[in-house]
């Protein structure tokens, strides 16, 4: 009986690791069918993340595009007021230099250049008048430009100079 149930065990053995061994290979099988399948299925899916990816791309690139086109309008506008505030603080000031330059060399008896074309147009009207009172024609047209062109390079220090010395003789003048 010892023998039957070594040889029972035996057999019972070899069916045991028959049946491992048959199980073992369908698992390796299916472990090779599941690569397969997901070697195939891999492609696919990986094909489709890319395209998915290339279009959430371009989504995304529109809303930046529209958020830079926003971003900028707005910029230029800031740019464009600041600008335009500058300018005219800038129109402001330039307006009182000149006022107050104008204003000095008034005060230092320097003659504008409405002043000096005024004395010009008189010199003109006067020499005219000579001219027809002694027959002669009026050739004093040369002389009147070239006094003009000099008053008006007259730098204000030598204006500033003269102006005293106008003072001074408008004094005596009236003193007489």
């Amino acid at each position: 009986m010892v023998k039957k149930l070594k040889a029972l065990a035996k057999a019972d053995d070899k069916q045991l690791a028959e049946a491992v061994r048959t199980s073992a290979q369908q698992i390796w099988q299916a472990g090779l069918g599941a690569f397969a399948k997901a070697q195939e299925e891999g492609g696919k899916v990986f094909a489709k993340l890319v395209k998915d990816g290339t279009d959430l791309q371009k989504r995304t690139q529109r809303l930046a595009d529209g958020k830079i086109g926003e971003v900028a309008g707005t910029v230029n506008r800031v740019a464009d007021s600041v600008s335009k505030q500058a300018a005219g603080s800038w129109d402001k000031l330039e307006k009182v230099f000149e006022d107050r330059v104008s204003r000095s060399l008034k005060s230092l008896g320097v003659p504008t250049q409405k002043d000096i074309q005024a004395l010009t147009k008189r010199v003109e009207e006067l020499n005219k008048a000579v001219a027809a009172l002694s027959g002669k024609k009026p050739s004093a047209s040369r002389a009147v430009k070239s006094a003009a062109k000099s008053a008006a390079k007259t730098p204000a220090k030598k204006a500033a100079v003269k102006a005293p010395a106008k003072k001074a003789a408008r004094k005596s003048a009236a003193q007489k």
